[in-house]
């Protein structure tokens, strides 16, 4: 029968239409991870594989579960019993059974599972795709309002052709219209009942290309919406970046200039002084630096590029927002804070009374401990700017481990 992880795990039903019914619920979803994943060239099954700090498959199913999607069914290989529950430990509304031969054919037997809960709508989702935007989700259920299945797509930008066979090899035939194409991906969206009837009535190719070549064949109009590079499938081991470095390390630089009226934050926190820092956004000059040495570790970049001074919206903004913001892209990439050193540059306000609190405060946007950030201050002994209290300057290093 149909599992719930967050129980103890038990070996999954040989035959899931036995299964006990699932709570009943408006979307639900199939999670596709019942393949081997040699390609990938990992130790085990590439959907458990570590992937940017957790399991490939846990990526996905932790964006469905946060979109509300419930129940989420994952179809796994046989065995897999125990690598499923410890890639999905600690997330509720979870199924999972075995798969089949095919892929049409897992997709069909997690499908049956769900019958009992007689969902409304369906996602189709591989979870050789880790990285699920939540707009994505939301653009497929909103077709289907219209449509009985709706795809994500995007445009194929590289020229066409066909391969043609000679006695030489392959030649090029005919070229394609590339403005006729689409790339397609998951997940894909169906009303649950027509879905389900398409794949019990299936009598194509052995292995269907993907469910919506199913819908189509069983007369199903199927609505194509935008879909999202983050949504790349992992298929070789070049996609596991095993050969990442262990510890990265990145610098930043920032500069704002002093001026009267203007509130002053430094680190996050606010200090009373006669002279506030200017800019587009609070002007933190030190988490500004803590941020572009954070996203020149991974190679995301400068803050410029995330949070542009030309756009009004960051006008005022809060700068622990840019912070936590590069906390989420180091960690995205797999790595996870070694440390942080930040050298404020100024001839006043004093920074040591408020040092601590700086400290802490980092700390706290980065979910990390205030031992892993150091927070110090020196002058330029009266010279340039900061000599002559024109403005703060700050840099910053950090380096990362992986994780």
């Amino acid at each position: 029968m149909s599992q719930d992880l967050s129980e103890t795990p038990q070996r999954p039903a040989e035959h899931p239409s036995t299964a006990t019914p699932v709570p009943v619920s408006t979307v639900a979803a199939v999670v596709v991870a019942a393949g081997q994943g040699l390609r990938a060239g990992q130790p085990l099954p590439k959907q458990f594989a570590p992937w940017r700090g957790k399991p490939v498959i846990r990526h996905s199913v932790e964006a469905l579960a946060s979109a509300g999607v419930k129940p989420i069914l994952v179809v796994i290989p046989q065995g897999a019993e125990t690598l499923a529950a410890e890639a999905l430990s600690g997330i509720e509304g979870i199924l999972f059974t075995n798969g089949g031969e095919t892929r049409q054919e897992s997709v069909r037997l997690g499908l049956e599972v769900l019958v009992g809960g007689d969902p409304d709508f369906v996602l189709i989702h591989d979870a050789a795709r880790p990285l699920l935007p939540a707009a994505v989700i939301g653009r497929l259920l909103a077709a289907l309002d219209d449509h009985e299945g709706a795809i994500p797509v995007l445009p194929v930008t590289d020229s066409l052709a066909h391969a043609e066979t000679s006695g030489d090899g392959e030649v090029m035939g005919a070229p394609a219209r590339r403005e006729d194409l689409r790339r397609v991906q998951t997940p894909q969206a169906f009303r649950f009942d027509r879905i389900l009837g398409a794949h019990r009535a299936w009598d194509g190719p052995t292995n269907a290309g993907d469910d919506a070549q199913v819908a189509q064949a069983s007369g199903m109009e199927i609505a194509l919406v935008e879909g999202d590079e983050a949504l790349h499938k992992l298929t070789y081991s070049s996609d596991f970046p095993a050969a990442a470095p262990p510890i990265r390390v990145g610098t930043g630089y920032d500069v704002h200039r002093l001026e009267e009226g203007e509130e002053l934050w430094l680190c996050g926190v606010k200090i009373a002084h006669t002279h506030g820092l200017s800019g587009h956004s609070d002007a933190d000059v030190a988490i500004h630096a803590l941020v572009d040495a954070m996203l020149g570790a991974v190679g995301k970049g400068d803050i410029g590029q995330h949070f542009p001074p030309s756009d009004p919206q960051w006008k005022g903004a809060a700068s622990d927002r840019f912070l936590a913001h590069a906390g989420k892209l180091i960690a995205e990439a797999g790595y996870a804070l070694g440390n942080a050193d930040v050298t404020i540059i100024c001839e006043a306000p004093k920074i040591g009374p408020h040092r601590e609190a700086m400290r802490a405060r980092l700390a706290e946007i980065l979910v990390v401990h205030p031992g892993l950030i150091s927070v110090k201050a020196t002058t330029t002994e009266k010279l340039g700017f900061t000599g002559r209290a024109e403005g703060i300057a700050c840099q910053a290093v950090v380096s990362l481990v992986r994780i």
